[in-house]
């Protein structure tokens, strides 16, 4: 599914014009990456939990030249499934 298609999903279900479903879906996910940004996590419930994680640095190796290289630390966006989802796609 793309963005249209949800766009077009969420107009038709919901009865609006796709222009305020567009900017509905834009302001989701807007706020759900400020939330992040900030170090929170958002969770919808049956859904799941979106997090942040801070991912240690390290070394690794150039699989070219096998030379080691040093990865830097980062914070990564970790996603844990709900429990109707999950139990919905098994």
């Amino acid at each position: 599914m793309t963005k249209a298609d949800l766009i077009d999903a969420v107009a038709a279900e919901v009865g609006i014009p796709k222009k305020a479903a567009a900017e509905a879906i834009d302001s989701v996910f807007e706020n759900i990456t400020k939330t992040l940004k900030k170090g929170d996590k958002y969770t919808h419930v049956g859904f799941g939990t979106f997090g942040v994680s801070n991912r240690a640095a390290r070394e690794g190796r150039n699989p070219q030249t096998g030379a080691t290289i040093r990865i830097p630390a980062r914070n990564v966006v970790k996603f844990t499934v709900g429990k109707a989802l999950k139990e919905s796609v098994a």
